[in-house]
């Protein structure tokens, strides 16, 4: 039974090298999608959550979105994503989230 779950517990763990496997950079992407897609709006547009569109990005930091990312927003809905990936991760998807499109959204880098 290990054996099996192995091979997907891999994928699904934060990466620590710095180095994103295309596999846990498609991991992230469904994460956005449905996870963040959740508050955020399927696409992205605003929900319970705002917009996480390029516009609405624009003048917050790299770092601003990825502490957020990664340590939740106090006194919101806004958890924080830090048990599931690490800061390279969360850096990595607010790029993505920056050039924010639906095909980079659904194919590998």
């Amino acid at each position: 039974m290990i054996r099996k779950l192995l091979p997907l517990l891999l994928v699904t763990l934060p990466s620590w090298g710095g180095e994103i496997s295309a596999e846990r950079q498609q991991a992230l992407r469904d994460l956005l999608k449905q996870d963040c897609g959740a508050c955020h709006g399927l696409t992205l547009k605003g929900g319970m959550g705002p917009a996480l569109l390029p516009e609405t990005l624009a003048g917050k930091s790299d770092e601003f979105l990825a502490d957020t990312i990664l340590n939740g927003r106090q006194g919101t809905a806004m958890p924080p994503w830090q048990p599931f990936m690490n800061r390279d991760e969360a850096l990595w998807l607010v790029k993505l989230l920056r050039g924010n499109n639906q095909n980079s959204l659904n194919k590998p880098n």
